[in-house]
């Protein structure tokens, strides 16, 4: 009987290329096949292989960090027996981490091998920009380019001023004011995510899903109403999940996030946070906080109404949560090492113990 894990070419669609299929070979020498993860359960995977989909189990080992879990997006190669088994993961080339929501000194990786990361962003409800900075940051950091989705602009009392406020808080992004119930933006939206793997990331409500089916082309992503006095939605996206776009490219879909905590984001918040490094260098003083030093050119920007100062007040915030979680992950990293060296050295006890008593 023919396997059907035979022919790579299928995954083309869902954006396997030469690069990926020579970076496979030692696997595919090993009797392995290559495919690619859609979505997570417990112990166990859906994918798409060469032939089609496939359910495969995950070892409990492949768990241990969960920066190195598998993750939707990731490419994979599987044993292709009767009971299909995840053996191992291919280097990812992007993924956008989070730190882990039990505020462990972990991450928790979202979408893996992204290109684009679209922030959804509700016209229907008050901006909040400091939550938005940092789904930029989480965007920049992971490697990905990060696209704003203004939703819902059929509601909006003024989609142009918020546009122009948020253009202040992104710069070099691109921002495309949509509605999904009037069809504005979406065919500027899609051009702009080309033909990669692109991620939906936002809060419960702000319309991603919405967005995703109108992207797809036919309503396979759950949405739900919202409410009227706040705007906020409940979770009706339960679990992240991949699948191929009718112009070229796959999208992942994400559950609403209600906190979004940075994790080795430091070059995220140096390209969210642009304008700002840019000032500084032209600091007096190398050091510079930015707060009462003579010759800061930060403050002076300030005074000058260039910047705003809950940018870098905002700017400050993030620094010291981003420079928190590293020390933390210095902290568990020590730990770790210091526990393997006692696990090593009560294991070479035992043995010197065990030859003594066999002399």
């Amino acid at each position: 009987m023919t396997s059907p894990f035979s022919n790579s070419s299928a995954l083309s669609r869902y954006g396997w290329t030469q690069a990926l299929d020579d970076a496979f070979a030692g696997h595919r020498e090993a009797g392995l096949v290559p495919a690619r993860i859609l979505r997570v359960h417990r112990g166990s995977c859906d994918a798409i292989a060469e032939h089609g989909p496939v359910r495969a189990t995950i070892p409990a080992s492949r768990s241990a960090d969960p920066v190195d879990a598998p993750c939707t997006g990731d490419w994979a190669a599987l044993r292709p027996d009767r009971d299909p088994e995840l053996v191992a993961l291919l280097a990812r080339r992007s993924s956008v981490v989070r730190a882990s929501a039990a505020r462990s000194s972990h991450g928790q990786v979202l979408a893996a091998n992204v290109d684009t990361v679209v922030v959804a962003v509700s016209l229907a409800a008050p901006l909040n920009a400091a939550r938005l900075e940092r789904f930029l940051a989480l965007g920049w950091a992971g490697g990905a380019r990060p696209v704003i989705a203004l939703t819902k602009a059929d509601l909006a009392a003024d989609a142009a001023a918020v546009e122009s406020e948020v253009r202040s808080l992104a710069p070099g992004v691109d921002i495309v004011v949509t509605s999904v119930a009037t069809g504005q933006g979406m065919d500027v939206l899609a051009a702009l995510l080309g033909e990669g793997t692109t991620v939906l990331l936002g809060p419960s409500g702000v319309g991603k899903s919405s967005i995703g089916n109108a992207l797809l082309g036919e309503e396979l992503l759950a949405t739900g109403a919202v409410r009227a006095q706040d705007g906020k939605g409940r979770h009706t996206t339960v679990r992240r999940e991949l699948v191929p776009l009718r112009a070229g490219g796959v999208l992942i879909d994400t559950p609403g996030l209600r906190a979004v905590s940075l994790h080795d984001a430091a070059d995220g918040l140096e390209q969210v946070f642009a304008e700002i490094e840019r000032l500084a260098e032209s600091c007096r003083f190398g050091d510079c906080a930015h707060d009462t030093e003579p010759g800061c050119a930060v403050q002076a920007a300030i005074r000058a109404g260039e910047v705003a100062e809950r940018r870098l007040d905002g700017y400050r915030k993030l620094q010291r949560e981003a420079a928190w979680e590293a020390a933390r992950t210095d902290a568990r990293l020590r730990g770790d090492r210091v526990n393997r060296q006692k696990a090593i050295t009560s294991h070479l006890r035992a043995t010197y113990k065990f030859r003594d008593q066999q002399l």
